[in-house]
């Protein structure tokens, strides 16, 4: 397969594609947060605390446990994943739980670990 073969060569401008695209494009700022969005999820130790996440509601020690980490660590990064609102917590008496925003999170990250999983 040659690197040219991907390219395309003619001047043809499929207008109405081109127009019903530009009518549903979304505005900059859905497309930073996606961005964002995509950024936190991004990181190595983010997507094993989402994994751990997945299975179970658990604490910040549940986790550093299962991830072999400090409680500092994993707390500095459930911060940046709550600020995201990728992950959310209920407190119970002292101790305070951590699981998956909504079913939206759930589903984008299920559907990322398959797609990989069918990559290889």
């Amino acid at each position: 397969m040659s690197k040219n073969e991907f390219i395309c060569d003619c001047n043809v401008i499929h207008q109405d594609v081109v127009d019903s695209t530009i009518r549903s494009m979304p505005d900059a700022d859905l497309f930073n947060r996606l961005a964002e969005f995509f950024k936190i999820l991004g990181d190595t130790t983010r997507a094993k605390i989402l994994f751990a996440l997945d299975q179970n509601e658990m604490c910040v020690c549940d986790i550093a446990n299962v991830l072999g980490m400090s409680k500092s660590s994993i707390s500095h990064q459930l911060g940046t994943l709550r600020r995201s609102g990728i992950v959310k917590c209920r407190k119970s008496g002292k101790e305070v739980f951590y699981m998956l925003d909504d079913n939206h999170v759930k589903e984008v990250f299920e559907i990322g670990m398959e797609h990989i999983e069918h990559k290889k």
